[in-house]
């Protein structure tokens, strides 16, 4: 992921809270075979657990999903990890979320420079976090922590996009979630050995919220009343995120500028 300052997240917190709400990421491994591309990629959704929210730890937190076993990503991981120690891949795998809410930005949002010198392109708003981790396959289905593990993990997926996803919390007039124990415990059986399970350790994440913080002020009003303009749910979320991470960035900048001033006054 490019990094540029301007749009990178720092907050671990804050990488964690947008995976928890776009919870379906794309995996991508690099797995050479003789039958399987060399690089593959599966959306699925993952459960998230938190470790640590500081930058340095070696292991930020552990993210778990499973994929079908039918999967030709997943014949790649198999044929690697039958007879690796621990059902681990050899190497990192990368998964990559992307915010729900993007849109392409039109250069006539920009209603300061516009008009001014025309110096304008058209550009995409998106928000993103990437993570790069270990790989650990539960794949057989005659292992006591196989079974354990997609028990969990199934468990704990539904029920997270139930109540967060969904809302159905079962308080006041919300619905009940829907829980793996409502199905046949005979047919989640069968489900759970046509699919392998997947945890990845964490080691690296990024996060960028590219949502026109490199524009002046004027030109992010017009980019703000342009979504906004459009009518539609996706268009005011985004003018909300560009006004929200606007305002953190004018934030910084006097902050930066106030610290400056402080300095040269203690200089004098």
């Amino acid at each position: 992921m490019y990094q540029r300052d301007l749009y990178t997240e720092p907050s671990l917190q804050l990488l964690f809270e947008f995976i928890r709400e776009n919870p379906l990421g794309l995996i991508t491994t690099a797995i050479p075979s003789s039958c399987y591309p060399l690089l593959q990629s599966s959306h699925i959704p993952w459960a998230l657990n938190v470790h640590s929210h500081d930058v340095e730890a070696p292991v930020k937190g552990t993210l778990r999903g499973h994929m079908a076993r039918q999967n030709p990503q997943s014949k790649a991981m198999l044929e690697e990890v039958t007879n690796a120690p621990n059902g681990k891949l050899q190497h990192d795998v990368m998964v990559m979320f992307t915010g729900a809410d993007h849109h392409y930005v039109t250069p006539k949002f920009y209603t300061e420079t516009k008009p001014q010198s025309a110096k304008v392109v058209p550009t995409w708003n998106y928000a993103a976090v990437q993570i790069y981790g270990k790989a650990t396959i539960y794949h057989d289905p005659s292992l006591p922590e196989t079974w354990n593990y997609l028990s969990n993990q199934l468990h704990d997926l539904s029920q997270h996009c139930e109540t967060s996803i969904m809302g159905y919390t079962g308080h006041r007039e919300s619905l009940p979630p829907w829980s793996v124990f409502d199905a046949p415990k005979s047919f989640i059986e069968g489900k759970k050995r046509s699919i392998i399970g997947i945890e990845i350790t964490i080691e690296t994440i990024q996060g960028k919220f590219k949502m026109s913080q490199d524009k002046g002020h004027g030109d992010r009003q017009g980019v703000i009343a342009g979504f906004r303009n459009l009518g539609s749910d996706v268009g005011t979320n985004i003018a909300d995120m560009v006004k929200e991470r606007g305002d953190a960035q004018d934030a910084k900048k006097r902050k930066k500028s106030l610290r400056l001033d402080c300095d040269r006054q203690v200089e004098k």
